[in-house]
């Protein structure tokens, strides 16, 4: 069935996406998938039906499409602008309501002619701050629906009219006008205002939305890194001269050239040279893999060797680096977005509260009261409802609990992270880098009989000096802290094989090789059986003792896997490398399943077959392989020492490289979910519990505006306990 990408404007929260979703799965055979996130809907339909048929399907419900072909290609500055815009108008709102709020709470600061002031500056939070809220609200209602956006506009709305027919008809614009305290209505009620009301709830749910933006703006940036990876030049070999052509114009059959320190800008086979290719952004590798004429090569990969020249079997958006991006991008189109609360609620609460008050005012005019009285009581019915601490509910938490997790090197996305931590059964870790440091280090020197591991791993040290091979690295690093290196000359480099120097008179080779001498045999297949990779060291011919070089465990590791253990996850350690390295990492570790050997869609199908199986996935990833896995996961951690493509790619980006972080974030994000769902709780309960009051004539809009503050103190105040969270170290 033919798959449609289409980009969707005017989503602001959960029920937009649910909307969308009904008016595109209400087609027959059409199947929609639509995320917020990323503002795309992913549509299987019948052949009979193209774009601009479910453009059109996507108008009747209220919002508007395009084909993601005729999207513009980069739309990092749309995003921008609206981040911005959103930062803008909540400076404003915060700016204008703080003086409301104070003169209207605090009689001795009601100066004389206060609410004319109050007026002029609540009106503009609430109709050009608020304004997208207010649009959102009747596009909801023209489509027989309620959202979020109902709630504040309602709320807002009616506060800001009812204060200003007060203000201009019913004798509240007298200067010298004060308002006081009181638990029940009274005889002046017509008098009252509530323009502290209704700036407040804008000012507040803007707040909410600008960090949703703010989270939300990078979600293409997973992508874009992806891009960058891929070269915009390559050398080709046309007749006998090498020629830059840009990247995207190299045909399949033409040879490219790549010398040492480049990307391969194609998907070829090496023609001629020999060299060490570095696939760890790609394929998890930790060790670069050998190449020569005839063997396989990625674009992305880098060149970390000899000049190669390769022949493109694949070019453009068939390259290994595009096609991990297609992943990525596919990912997050079908990732399901989370419904919040407060959505699911407003389709139930909102009609109610309407119902409610309009019958507390034909009510109270059927018993005989004046009308100002009845009208005074359904006022206080809907300001009473108003979703003052509901716009705070959220935010507050995920700001305080993003500021904890940021001081210990925890980065949180957004709340629909949160939710995902609640339910996760299954840790799935890539390895290199995450689980290990990510570079090469000796683990261990074998010297053969009549010699000390110490003047070996000098030696080869000295001679491994001049490399630039990851392996040859690591043994002159090793050995200069033991030591300073002895000089070196007629250093020489065989591509594959390894080097050979005069070091101190003697002629040293460090050379790989499968032929050692007996009593090296044991040392040699003990140290392949632990994944390391194990090298000669050669003086004068003779064999003078094995160096075995592998990617090192980090400490930390085996506590962070007990640390998952205790919050009832079980541990699947994914990895690109072959499976003797990581079944070794694994036994120390104490992970519970090793999946060896996997590509980056071998990574991103394990985590979907998980996620078949039942369970909910948590993908903790330091690479470029690990993002069509992160974001398919329900919730991807990345490493932030790790590649930028991981860092966009993900729902929790850890600064530290320490694992047990991972424990801690997962743990953080709990908390704070449990803060929010409080927090939510006790801004709908105490809604509930007082609107009985408001529609008996019991309460003062004024006080259940004052309600409405003390409510936010309380969310505000439950929120800030996460500041005394502690890292289970």
């Amino acid at each position: 069935m033919p798959e449609h990408d289409l980009v969707i404007e005017g989503m602001t929260c959960a029920a937009c996406v649910a909307r969308v979703e009904k008016a595109l799965n209400a087609v027959d055979g059409v199947t929609a998938s639509v995320s917020l996130a990323t503002e795309r809907a992913r549509v299987q339909a019948p052949a009979g039906l193209d774009d601009d048929a479910l453009v059109q399907v996507v108008r009747a419900a209220g919002y508007d499409a395009v084909p993601a072909s005729a999207a513009p290609a980069d739309d990092a500055d749309a995003a921008a602008r609206v981040a911005a815009a959103l930062r803008l108008r909540l400076i404003w709102a915060v700016a204008l309501s703080v003086p409301v709020l104070a003169v209207s709470m605090i009689p001795p600061l009601q100066f004389p002619g206060w609410q004319w002031a109050s007026l002029v500056l609540a009106t503009p939070v609430v109709w050009w701050c608020g304004w997208a809220i207010h649009v959102g609200a009747w596009r909801a209602l023209m489509h027989r629906s309620f959202s979020m956006d109902s709630l504040v506009s309602l709320g807002s709305g009616v506060s800001w009219a009812w204060s200003v027919v007060a203000v201009l008809f019913l004798g509240a614009g007298e200067i010298g006008m004060t308002m006081h305290m009181s638990l029940f209505p009274s005889d002046s009620m017509g008098a009252e205002i509530y323009f502290e009301v209704a700036a407040g709830i804008v000012a507040l749910v803007l707040l909410g939305r600008f960090l949703e933006a703010r989270a939300r703006r990078s979600a293409g940036e997973a992508i874009r890194s992806l891009m960058a990876l891929a070269p915009d030049t390559a050398m080709v070999l046309r007749g006998h001269a090498e020629v830059q052509v840009p990247a995207a114009s190299v045909q399949v059959g033409e040879v490219v050239v790549v010398r040492p320190g480049d990307r391969i800008p194609v998907d070829g086979e090496v023609q001629d040279g020999m060299s060490a290719v570095d696939r760890a952004l790609l394929t998890g590798e930790s060790v670069p893999v050998e190449v020569g004429p005839g063997d396989p090569v990625e674009g992305g990969a880098l060149n970390a060797g000899g000049r190669i020249t390769v022949r493109a079997t694949r070019v453009g958006s068939e390259t290994a680096v595009h096609r991990v991006a297609q992943l990525v991008e596919a990912a997050q189109a079908g990732k399901a977005p989370v419904q919040r609360l407060a959505d699911r609620v407003a389709g139930v609460f909102v009609p109610v509260v309407i119902l409610i008050a309009v019958g507390t005012l034909v009510g109270w005019l059927a018993l005989g009261n004046p009308a100002g009285e009845a009208m005074t009581a359904a006022v206080a019915v809907l300001v009473i409802s108003c979703p003052c601490a509901l716009g705070l509910a959220t935010p507050a938490a995920l700001m305080v609990g993003t500021g904890r997790g940021a001081e210990l090197g925890i980065l949180i996305r957004g709340p629909e992270v949160l939710e995902s931590t609640r339910r996760v059964t299954v840790a799935v870790l890539d390895k290199t880098g995450t689980l290990t440091e990510g570079v090469m280090a000796v683990a261990h020197v074998a010297p053969a009989p009549g010699w000390d591991a110490d003047r070996v791993l000098a030696l080869a040290g000295a001679a491994e000096a001049g490399s630039e091979h990851p392996i040859g690295r690591a043994i002159a690093e090793a050995a200069s802290r033991a030591r300073p290196l002895a000089a070196a000359g007629a250093f020489r480099s065989q591509a594959g094989l390894g080097v050979s120097a005069q070091v101190d008179g003697h002629q040293v080779e460090v050379w790989r090789s499968d032929e050692v001498p007996a009593g090296l045999e044991a040392a040699r297949d003990a140290a392949r059986e632990q994944g390391r990779t194990v090298v000669a060291v050669r003086v004068d011919g003779q064999v003078a003792g094995l160096v075995a070089v592998s990617d090192v465990m980090r400490p930390e590791t085996p506590r962070a896997m007990q640390m998952l253990r205790d919050l009832g996850l079980r541990t699947v350690m994914l990895t690109g490398d072959a499976e003797a390295p990581a079944r070794a990492v694994a036994e120390a570790a104490g992970i519970d399943q090793v999946v060896s050997g996997v590509l980056p869609d071998g990574k991103e199908r394990a985590v979907r077959e998980l996620q078949e199986a039942g369970e909910v996935v948590a993908m903790a990833g330091d690479g470029v392989n690990d993002a069509p896995a992160l974001v398919r996961a329900d919730l991807g951690i990345a490493i932030g020492t790790g590649t930028d493509v991981a860092t966009e790619a993900a729902d929790i980006t850890l600064v530290t490289p320490d694992p047990r972080a991972i424990a801690d974030a997962i743990r953080l994000s709990r908390r704070t979910l449990r803060t929010i769902q409080g927090n939510l709780a006790w801004a709908f309960g105490y809604n509930v519990a007082a609107i009985p009051l408001a529609v008996l004539g019991l309460l003062n809009p004024l006080i259940a505006a004052a309600a409405m503050g003390l409510s936010s103190i309380f969310v505000v105040t439950n929120s800030l306990r996460l500041k005394g969270f502690k890292p289970a170290r």
